[in-house]
């Protein structure tokens, strides 16, 4: 039921050309990705994108060597490019995307990969036929805390999973173009199947809009597995608190991973339930609770996205396969559909196929 172990680095191999990085996007998430690219030996940014003279301006004023535009040909016509990281509206990935692998150049693509399934699996086709790496920025599996509790599953330690639970809630910017299962569910989607090698049966989601947007504002997902899993997302952009909580249950152990908390983000519990086997009748009405020690694991402090870029530039160098390849992109994108489709027919179970 779950992944192989991975190794908890990510390595880049010494070079003596540095790896020329483009980014398309400079206004939410582009800056953070020029700046973790700045930091890395073995790569260079070469140039910005961005269709907003004053971003532009911002970035030049940042870093001065780098070349600015506001033409995505232009900046694809300059030699001095090996690799694009694109962070634009999702609306805008799969042309942009294109482009850049039809040019011959790598790309990494901020969640979720693309609109549609099928744009995915097209973007999947031409990197295959172009020789070039395909990548999808779902930062949190580069995070410490998801990969310690990959380490927790795979040891066994927790015992047989029972339950993945995940909320998800600020008072976040309301978005034009996507709903909030589309901006906010990609990441725990993208945790749970990276915890769990079973994949879902079945997907019921149920939206609710409050502020007249078009938009769903606020979500609960559920997934079923014929395990017996139990994985339930609830999404929103309407809490005056910020919550980003994940409890996963075990037969052994129960482990709540809060990527708020500053310090401790990961808590191992030693609790659980079960029937009391020894006499005559087992009803539910003779648990045997255990309640033993909480453990917090050391974690890796490392900044996600710098872990996750320098991810990009070794399999650049190595041709190894991302963690977060176009497969890993695709299946979200499945699952962000099946979502809509739920929503659209009032929340009845939409079948994910095999």
């Amino acid at each position: 039921m779950l992944r192989k172990s991975m190794t908890s680095q990510f390595h880049i191999p010494t070079s003596a050309d540095p790896i020329r990085i483009a980014v398309v996007g400079y206004g939410y998430w582009g800056p953070n990705l020029v700046r973790n690219f700045s930091g890395l030996p073995g790569c260079r940014v070469t140039a910005v994108c961005d269709w907003d003279a004053e971003l532009l301006s911002d970035a030049l004023r940042l870093y001065p060597g780098i070349r600015v535009t506001d033409s995505v040909e232009d900046l694809l016509s300059g030699g001095d490019i090996d690799a694009v990281a694109i962070a634009t509206p999702v609306a805008s990935h799969f042309e942009l995307a294109r482009r850049v692998i039809e040019s011959g150049r790598h790309v990494l693509i901020e969640k979720p990969m693309t609109s549609t399934a099928d744009e995915a699996r097209r973007l999947i086709e031409l990197a295959e036929t172009a020789g070039v790496v395909l990548m999808v920025d779902h930062t949190f599996l580069y995070t410490g805390a998801v990969r310690k509790i990959r380490e927790l599953l795979d040891s066994g330690e927790m015992g047989t999973p029972y339950y993945f639970d995940s909320e998800r809630i600020s008072l976040g910017l309301l978005q034009q173009d996507i709903n909030v299962v589309w901006d906010l569910a990609p990441h725990d989607l993208s945790i749970l199947r990276f915890f769990f090698d079973e994949r879902p049966e079945s997907l019921q989601a149920v939206g609710y809009r409050h502020v007249g947007s078009e938009r769903d504002e606020m979500a609960s997902l559920n997934l079923h597995y014929a395990s017996g899993l139990h994985a339930q997302i609830r999404v929103s952009w309407l809490s005056p608190v910020k919550v980003r909580r994940t409890l996963i249950g075990g037969s052994r152990r129960m482990v709540v991973y809060d990527d708020v908390e500053p310090s401790e983000k990961v808590r191992v519990y030693d609790k659980g339930v079960a029937l009391d086997m020894s006499g005559e009748e087992v009803t539910a009405l003779k648990p045997i609770y255990r309640a033993g020690d909480v453990h917090i694991p050391t974690l890796d402090r490392s900044e996600a996205l710098q872990v996750e870029v320098a991810h990009f530039l070794e399999c650049i160098q190595t041709g190894a396969e991302p963690l977060t390849g176009g497969a890993e992109g695709l299946a979200v994108v499945e699952w962000l559909e099946a979502a809509d489709r739920s929503m659209a027919s009032g929340g009845q179970f939409v079948s994910l196929g095999s």
